[in-house]
């Protein structure tokens, strides 16, 4: 990095690329305090900041390496940056003297028809120019959009709206249209706001540790610094390729149902049960226990089922979350040893979580940690037999509760989806399965991607709303998968079905279409089974999708190069249309459709009632249609049929495996 002084201030330089510019008038940084407000209601937030104090910082002295900043000339250095770095990367790590600072609000260079992209898991706006975002892991909420009906009324019924920039996974990461990426490394509460035109500006509830910025020459290469710095995931097990994940959770009745389903010519690797820990029974419905080992009433002779599966091809996953219920048999154990959280009095912390109360195991206590590792997922999970389960409720970590190392839960709360998954790798770990056991997670944050080796994009409503429905499954892939998240994937079908919302046969071959097109094919029953439509009760919805895990066997030879790729260069297998076409401004704002690995193009059917389909296809190359085999020209919109079973899908002419997806033909 380059610092270049000026009469009244200074421009800081990054291979060409202005980053900051600060100037008397118009100064870079400000400095103060908030007291901020954060009610929690089961994952879902209420926050508001009173702000004290918000200071321009207008003077700056540069010195080597150093800038002071003071509000003006003779008064105090109340911030100093620390610069490091070369041409392509570099930081700025904040040092202050002042205990009392706790904001701190840096504004970013910016330019005409910029475009910034990242923020963790965006499940509304990939292009997040123009929009502010806040970054809190939490619940998405239902609906997420504050003009609906059904947002309105998850708000009165449970503060459980949300909205367009609420998601699991957030993540201070963006990468630019300029071609440089920046990171805040801090886990406070932090948002960035894009809505001017010539500056962005990074808000953050803390004095952040320091600001990492990277420039690269190519897309490809910036996507490649980011899983360099964040880490990578190991391959996907071989297990996966034998076809989808079908989640059912009907008990031993889900065996039976399994053979249905097998029968109808599915390609199946996998029966998720996230019941196998039995269910408790509220005025909610049935929710399962919190004590994470086999329930024999609900799955008797699981672990003999489970073998015979094996013996299959199949494999058995369960579910899991950081929290024992206090009627189980592990909550005994652990509180007798200390390891949960605790409350204002020093006892441990309860949370209600409707009709049942749980405790949080401390992951910041190493021995709680390593007690979850080893006693839970390493003896009740891996030792029992199981080859994967969903890494449930990483966002949930309440903010008014005390911890073991001492710090502040609401400092801790972004960091708590990276500890959880630490803990669930580090089982995965001691028992040899890195690359064979695969557990999923919705929530993360920055470092998440070193530890977790599959996301799912949380829980979306069942319909084809735009801001909670199949479509921001896209958006969310491609978001994450800019920061070094290589694989993601989602319930065929959606999730939350609320206020009469229920699934339609329509959404589910849909669904199914896009999930044959991605890293790993799963079902979910939903919140409510017996409410909404599932894959083995309509024998056309069976039909279609037996056909599409077939589609997704028959891509596994193309499927495992992307692998290799995701494993050598970090590159996510669903990728936005620019990561290949950089040179084609018109595929920076497209997430409706995207790149599966560098040859096929995917643009989803995602609204109802259409029986062909529009989408625009990248200039600087030849896209051959895989149903009808006609070719087009880059560098314009193409209108297919899109009848169930053919989703819009091209590949590149010349690509080398043209033959595999012609192939896609004859099935």
């Amino acid at each position: 990095m380059q610092i270049q002084k000026t009469a009244d201030g200074f421009d800081l330089i990054l291979d060409g690329r202005p980053i900051l510019r600060h100037r008397s008038d118009a100064p870079c940084l400000f400095v103060g305090q908030g007291d901020a407000r954060m009610d929690m209601y089961r994952g879902n937030f209420d926050i508001e900041d009173y702000v004290v104090e918000r200071t321009p910082l207008a003077h700056a002295v540069v010195s080597g390496s150093n800038i002071a900043f003071s509000a003006a000339p003779g008064q105090p250095v109340r911030m100093i940056l620390q610069l490091s770095g070369d041409d392509r990367n570099g930081a700025i790590a904040f040092r202050t003297e002042d205990a009392a600072l706790n904001r701190i609000w840096l504004r970013v260079q910016a330019e005409p028809g910029e475009h910034v992209w990242g923020g963790g898991e965006q499940m509304s706006y990939f292009d997040m120019r123009g929009r502010r975002f806040p970054l809190w892991t939490s619940e998405p909420g239902v609906g997420r959009d504050k003009t609906t009906e059904i947002t309105f009324k998850a708000d009165v019924s449970g503060k459980s709206g949300g909205d367009y920039w609420n998601t699991n996974y957030p993540q201070p990461t963006f990468l630019s249209s300029r071609r440089y990426t920046l990171h805040v490394e801090t886990t406070a509460y932090s948002a960035f706001d894009f809505r001017r035109g010539d500056f962005h500006e990074i808000e953050i509830w803390a004095v952040p540790e320091r600001i990492e910025l990277s420039a690269r020459p190519t897309f490809i290469s910036l996507v490649e610094a980011m899983s360099e710095r964040f880490g990578r995931q190991p391959p996907l097990p071989e297990w996966v390729y034998g076809g989808a994940i079908i989640g059912l959770k009907d008990g031993a009745n889900s065996f039976e149902r399994l053979e249905t389903i097998l029968a109808a010519g599915t390609k199946v690797s996998g029966l998720w049960c996230e019941d196998w820990v039995g269910l408790r029974h509220t005025s909610f419905g049935a929710r399962l226990f919190w004590d994470w080992k086999a329930n024999d009433d609900r799955y008797p002779g699981l672990r003999q089922r489970m073998a015979e599966l094996e013996d299959r091809g199949i494999r058995f996953l369960g579910y899991v979350n950081p929290y024992l219920a206090v009627d189980g048999s592990l909550f005994p154990e652990a509180e007798a040893a200390g390891y949960f959280a605790k409350d204002e009095s020093g006892k441990t912390a309860l949370v209600d979580f409707g009709e049942f109360d749980c405790g949080v195991v401390d992951f910041t206590n190493p021995e709680a940690a390593a007690w979850f590792a080893e006693r839970v997922i390493g003896q009740n999970m891996l030792d029992f037999g199981l080859s994967g389960w969903m890494a449930d409720f990483g966002e949930y970590l309440p903010i008014d509760v005390k911890l073991a190392n001492g710090v502040d839960a609401k400092l801790m709360h972004n960091a708590w989806p990276t500890l959880w998954a630490e803990v669930n790798a580090r089982a995965v770990a001691s028992r040899g399965k890195t690359g064979e056991a695969l557990f999923f997670m919705r929530a993360g944050f920055t470092g998440v991607q070193k530890h977790c080796p599959l996301l799912w994009g949380g829980d979306q409503s069942v319909d084809f709303t735009r801001h909670d429905g199949l479509v921001t499954v896209m958006s969310g892939a491609l978001s994450s998968g800019l920061l070094g998240n290589a694989y993601h994937h989602s319930d065929i079908g959606g999730y939350t079905s609320l206020f009469g919302n229920a699934r339609t046969a329509e959404l589910v071959m849909r669904w199914a279409e896009m999930g044959a097109f991605t890293p790993v094919m799963r079902t979910h029953e939903g919140n409510r089974p017996r409410d909404n439509l599932q894959i083995d009760q309509d024998s056309e919805v069976l039909a279609h999708f037996a056909r599409m895990t077939r589609v997704y066997v028959h891509l596994v030879p193309y499927l495992k190069s992307l692998v290799a790729e995701a494993s050598t260069r970090g590159l996510p297998v669903q990728r936005p249309l620019f990561l290949h076409f950089e040179d084609d401004a018109r595929t920076y704002a497209i997430q409706d459709a995207y790149l599966y690995g560098p040859d096929l193009l995917i643009a989803p059917v995602w609204q109802s009632g259409k029986t062909e389909w529009s989408t625009y296809l990248p200039e600087g190359a030849e896209w051959t249609h895989v149903w009808s085999g006609k070719t087009f020209a880059g560098g314009q919109d193409a209108t297919v049929g899109a009848p169930f079973g053919e989703p819009p899908v091209f590949y590149r002419t010349g690509s080398e495996f043209a033959e595999l997806f012609a192939g896609l033909r004859k099935l």
